[in-house]
């Protein structure tokens, strides 16, 4: 039961993932594409941390400390992501990067 769990962690995981690397290909400008990758990939790397947590909990519960760097970890990457993305955004806008409209043509 523990292996299905973590099979379908690691498996939406992945799909955020693949869902934030289209997302980077396809949209027109920076900023959809810094916010597709930033949503998609924080919540990717979570859900994958979260089935590495669960299978350890269940197949080495002899070293508890391993669990507890990895809730450490997801706690900074929700921390760390949208403010890195954020910052990154900002800074684009203050140096003169248009967003896309619906007109434009770089698509």
């Amino acid at each position: 039961m523990v292996g299905i769990i973590v099979i379908i962690f690691l498996a939406a995981g992945i799909f955020f993932m693949s869902t934030g690397a289209i997302g980077l290909l396809r949209l027109p400008d920076f900023y959809t594409r810094l916010h597709a990758t930033g949503k998609c990939d924080t919540l990717g790397e979570v859900l994958i941390i979260t089935g590495l947590l669960i299978y350890h909990l269940f197949h080495y519960p002899e070293t508890p400390l391993v669990p507890v760097k990895l809730l450490f970890l997801i706690v900074f990457i929700f921390l760390a992501n949208p403010t890195a993305t954020h910052a990154i955004m900002k800074a684009a806008y203050n140096t003169g990067v248009k967003p896309w409209k619906v007109g434009d043509k770089r698509m």
